[in-house]
């Protein structure tokens, strides 16, 4: 066979397999490459940290780009408001038994009277909407977010024993026959998300339906933790529930508590004072809420724990005050903690196609081993800062020497972040940046032999007029480990060499991003995964 009809009948192989990629799996592929990524349905269950208000910020102001069905007040060992009855709560092992204290039991701990996070953030959503929905038309309107808040467990740490309105929302959304994945976040304890679980297995497990609803929840729902805050992951839902998917990622970039404190000169640029005053702190309803070093703030009155607010003062005349100094003071105004960031990053419609596979990665990381997610928020032995500093670090995970580097994500992710509260506060579309818009002809997963050339045309474009650069490049997230080659890996098509070494079976997976010159420059992508097959 010549060389010329050789090259044909591959061509023809790819188109052919494309075509069948795309019947086959039409949600995954054809919807992709329009631009119009599902919005995947999620919901949030939070305690009031100070981070996790700053991630609920960030996490409203992507209700454009998902399906949010639940915005939960959650317990966890950290907070629990008691049950107003004088009844007394103890864990041992618990902070308030830790830094040489002796504080509990008692009737409640770390929760504010009338606490109310959840629904401050949506009312100052409800203030910026309609500036929002001049950037972008699929925000969701403010009555739609009231009406999906709920008070889950929260009387005391690990209690699922009775039903709640969180609790109840979470079954109804488990149980109901609406298509794809239920995505559950846990940014403190698991005890909401339990306590649905247990009513579910207490109505059906001794009836004829039980095993069919058993594989329905495992294969629908999907938890997105902040670790095993209050252990009721480890003692009711894993042994009870093995087969829910359960995404702890690591490796992507830190929002935690002291990201400042081990970044790259890169990515502290992003943490200073003058970066979050200009970009965060200055920002409308949403920047007066968001949460920095010095702020004058306490999440609850007098909470020992909480010395971010105080400025002019050092870690020594902090606890000369009574106060538990577990993080450096840093520079007033400068970063704070965003530490729940990562179980929801990956859901976004920036292209990745991240929400579709743990294995994927993007803005929140990628799936820890199994062995590496024990409750990453218990007390190391040493208790010093410089330890519990690296406890809460998102890096906390330890990576393999022999994995690949993870992709920095944290000054694109930084940038949009900027772009949207700038959004909260202009009323006209010309007078912010938008994202670039990247879009790859053909199906974005399909099949190739080894030694195949796969032939990449893509497009890019900007709604602002800005100039874009663009790059494609490998993201070894794939399961083939080594580097391929890309040819003019700076031009929108681009050729791709099958190694000879590939297995079949094993992936590869190609990004084209793209980034404009606008103010702050906003960076989006799009994923081709090729599946290699037998030749």
């Amino acid at each position: 066979m010549s060389l010329t009809k050789q090259k044909y009948y591959n061509t023809l192989s790819l188109f052919i397999s494309g075509l069948i990629v795309a019947y086959l799996f039409p949600t995954s592929t054809s919807a992709q490459s329009f631009q119009q990524q599902a919005r995947p349905r999620i919901v949030v269950t939070a305690d009031p940290e100070l981070d996790d208000n700053n991630s609920l910020i960030r996490f409203l102001l992507y209700s454009s780009d998902l399906n949010i069905e639940g915005l939960i007040y959650a317990s966890s060992q950290f907070h629990w408001k008691g049950d107003g009855k004088g009844t007394k709560w103890y864990v041992q092992g618990r902070e308030y038994s830790r830094f040489g204290l002796n504080l509990c039991p008692c009737e409640s701990w770390r929760w504010g009277k009338d606490e109310r996070f959840i629904h401050d953030a949506v009312e100052a959503y409800a203030k910026v909407y309609p500036n929002l929905k001049v950037h972008n038309p699929a925000y969701l309107v403010p009555d739609v977010l009231k009406s999906k808040i709920r008070y889950g467990n929260i009387e005391f740490d690990g209690d699922y024993s009775k039903d709640t309105p969180g609790s109840d929302l979470i079954k109804s959304l488990i149980l109901d026959d609406k298509p794809g994945p239920l995505f559950i976040t846990a940014w403190g304890g698991h005890s909401t998300i339990a306590r649905a679980l247990k009513s579910i297995q207490d109505q059906y497990e001794y009836t004829t339906q039980w095993e069919a609803i058993q594989k329905k929840i495992s294969r629908k729902v999907v938890l997105l933790p902040s670790g095993d805050q209050d252990d009721t992951y480890a003692s009711y839902i894993k042994p009870n529930w093995p087969d829910i998917e359960y995404r702890q990622f690591r490796g992507g970039p830190n929002y935690g508590y002291g990201a400042q404190l081990r970044a790259t000169p890169k990515n502290a640029a992003f943490l200073t004072s003058s970066w979050m005053k200009e970009n965060v702190s200055d920002r409308g309803p949403f920047g007066a809420l968001y949460r920095v070093w010095g702020d004058g703030k306490q999440m609850v009155k007098d909470d020992i724990l909480d010395y971010f607010g105080f400025t002019g003062l050092t870690n020594e005349q902090l606890k000369q005050r009574g106060y538990v100094v577990w993080m450096p003071v840093q520079e007033k105004g400068s970063w704070l903690g965003e530490g729940d960031n990562h179980t929801f990053m990956n859901m976004l419609g920036n292209g990745l196609r991240a929400y579709e596979s743990s294995t994927y990665g993007g803005w929140g990381g990628r799936k820890a081993p199994e062995q590496e997610t024990p409750n990453i928020f218990s007390q190391p032995a040493d208790t010093s800062a410089q330890a519990l500093v690296a406890t809460l670090s998102s890096d906390r995970l330890n990576r393999n020497a022999n994995e690949p580097v993870y992709p920095n994500f944290f000054p694109a992710a930084q940038q949009d972040f900027a772009a949207r509260l700038k959004w909260s506060v202009t009323p006209k579309y010309a007078n912010a940046n938008h994202e670039p818009i990247v879009h790859i002809e053909g199906p974005l997963s399909f099949m190739a032999a080894p030694g195949a050339k796969v032939r990449l045309s893509g497009a890019v474009s900007d709604p602002d007029g800005d100039l874009v650069t663009h790059k494609w490049w490998q993201f070894q997230a794939g399961s083939y480990p080594n580097k391929v080659v890309i040819s003019n890996p700076t031009q929108k098509q681009t050729e791709v060499l099958i190694p000879n070494d590939a297995v079949a079976g094993q992936t590869i997976h190609l990004i084209l991003e793209a980034t404009d010159n606008g103010t702050p420059a906003l960076t989006r992508y799009q994923r081709v995964i090729i599946t290699v097959r037998n030749k």
